[in-house]
């Protein structure tokens, strides 16, 4: 099984692909493609970090794992690809965005602009079987996501890590707070979203950042 992974990343992450925990998961996802529907398309679950390179990366968005319905996931957290319908979370993403800084409600769901920007859309699991939510969990992903977040976090300056709901929020002890602005609320799935997220000027708050920073403010 091919790795598709943008360059700077693969070298920062070579040692991860040789760990035995990683040969495990391959194998394991070799099999599951061969027997079961699989997203994002194994093209597509490092499309991320190809969006993305490490040198580029500004900002980090947590997500848990991708959607499992057809045509949705395209290996950004969040997002979808044009022309799907936007998902209830990202519907309030979009709302949030206009209450925080004016911006209209986007017709699509695609966030490839995001990622272009230095924005990394990182799910913590990269593969979902077909309609079974999560169904990855726990088969080696989250460890190599961790090493991610462990090295941007060491290997960066004043990134912007955004961590929605709880179980985003315990990624924290990977990240060295001293060097780093981490940003957290509830998630903003419909459950959720009216109790902290709607009105947490995330976005405001992470441009304000990176200007003081001298980095570009993202165009949201």
């Amino acid at each position: 099984m091919e790795i598709f992974i943008e360059k700077e990343w693969k070298n920062k992450l070579k040692q991860e692909f040789y760990d035995p925990y990683f040969t495990n998961l391959i194998d394991y996802l070799k099999a599951e493609f061969n027997s079961h529907t699989i997203y994002p398309p194994l093209n597509l679950v490092f499309n991320a970090f190809n969006k993305c390179p490490f040198s580029s990366t500004k900002v980090v968005i947590l997500g848990q794992y991708p959607y499992h319905e057809e045509n949705q996931a395209h290996g950004l957290c969040f997002s979808v690809p044009d022309g799907v319908k936007i998902p209830p979370s990202l519907r309030n993403i979009f709302k949030e965005l206009q209450n925080d800084l004016g911006i209209s409600l986007s017709d699509s769901g695609n966030l490839d602009r995001w990622a272009e920007q230095g924005i990394l859309l990182l799910n913590a699991t990269l593969t979902v079987r077909a309609k079974e939510a999560g169904s990855h969990q726990d088969k080696g992903w989250e460890i190599f996501t961790d090493k991610v977040i462990q090295t941007l976090s060491e290997q960066h300056n004043n990134l912007v890590f955004v961590l929605w709901g709880t179980f985003a929020q315990k990624k924290q002890v990977l990240i060295d707070p001293k060097k780093h602005l981490i940003l957290t609320s509830v998630h903003p799935s419909p459950l959720s979203a009216h109790r902290g997220f709607f009105n947490n000027h995330h976005f405001s708050t992470i441009n304000k950042y990176l200007v003081a920073h001298q980095k570009s403010a993202i165009n949201w």
